[in-house]
This record gives structure tokens, C-alpha cells and sequence, in this order.
């Protein structure tokens, strides 16, 4: 591990909330939140956010089929944005352009009522105590976003 290199590059997640589901990393979705949250919690800083398991980011993992635990310990070297990017790229199992361009989209225009019965349910109580103003979720990501203050 660079723990100084690591302390250079990453968010306070005690302090600051990860990158939004939405931006891409290595041309997925949800991989630049995955990256805020594994530096953090390498570095022990990463408050209330969970890097494994997380349900956002088990969609990310088998979409793509990296391996949580080697992405981590990659991200612990200290390696930047711009590095995790070409590591994505060379090291997922998923290459096509096409079905990744569909993920990503499928995944921004998820609704709520696409998600499992037991995650709805959850956001049934979930949504009302921690989004303000609740009427802003409409998709899947609007729970993170909203939450966080992005929308």
C-alpha cells in the first residue's frame, strides 16, 4: 500500500460523499463512486459508506466482472483516476462498446419499481428519511444523488 499517495488522491468519505453514481470511470457507470469508496476505505475514511459488500456495487462487478478484491488492492498502490481508468479497461471481462453503452444507460434510467422486491421495500422507508425532498427520486441513482445533495 502508499498510504501517502493514497492520502493525496482520495475523498474523506467522513466528510464528503463519493462521486455520483453517474460519472464514468473506464467507461462504466458507478466505477468512479466504487474508486472514491475503496481509496477511502483502504485509508480507514470512509465514514458510513461501504465499499464490499454494496448493492450499487455488486451491479458494477458482475456487469463488468472485476474482481472487487483486486480492484481494491490495485486502488491501494495510490494509482490516480487516469491509471484505475486503464485498468478497467484492460482488466474487465465486458468489452463490448455496445452492451456497455447499454448497461450504462439501463443503469441511469433504472426506476425504483425495476429494483428487487427487498430493495424496494428498504427505499419504501429508506427514501422518506434520507432524501430531501423525496419528490426528486424518480430513478434508481436519484437515491444516491438526492441524498448527497447532487440533485
Amino acid at each position: 500500500m502508499n498510504a501517502e499517495k493514497l492520502k493525496a488522491i482520495a475523498r474523506d468519505l467522513r466528510k464528503t460523499p463519493p462521486r455520483s453514481p453517474r460519472e464514468r470511470l473506464g467507461g462504466f457507470v458507478i466505477a468512479a463512486r466504487m474508486l472514491d469508496k475503496a481509496r477511502a476505505d483502504v485509508l480507514g475514511i470512509n465514514g458510513e459508506y461501504n465499499y464490499y459488500p454494496c448493492g450499487l456495487g455488486a451491479y458494477f462487478w458482475k456487469f463488468t466482472g472485476l474482481d472487487a478484491a483486486k480492484f481494491k488492492e490495485f486502488v491501494a498502490t495510490g494509482a490516480t483516476d487516469e491509471q484505475v481508468d486503464r485498468w478497467i479497461r484492460e482488466n474487465a471481462t465486458q468489452k463490448d462498446s455496445k452492451a456497455i453503452i447499454k448497461w450504462n444507460n439501463e443503469m441511469i434510467g433504472m426506476r425504483l419499481c425495476d429494483l428487487s422486491e427487498g430493495v424496494q421495500e428498504y427505499f419504501e422507508t429508506y427514501i422518506p428519511q434520507f432524501c430531501r425532498p423525496p419528490s426528486k427520486v424518480k430513478f434508481f441513482f436519484d437515491v444516491y444523488d438526492v441524498e448527497e445533495g447532487v440533485l
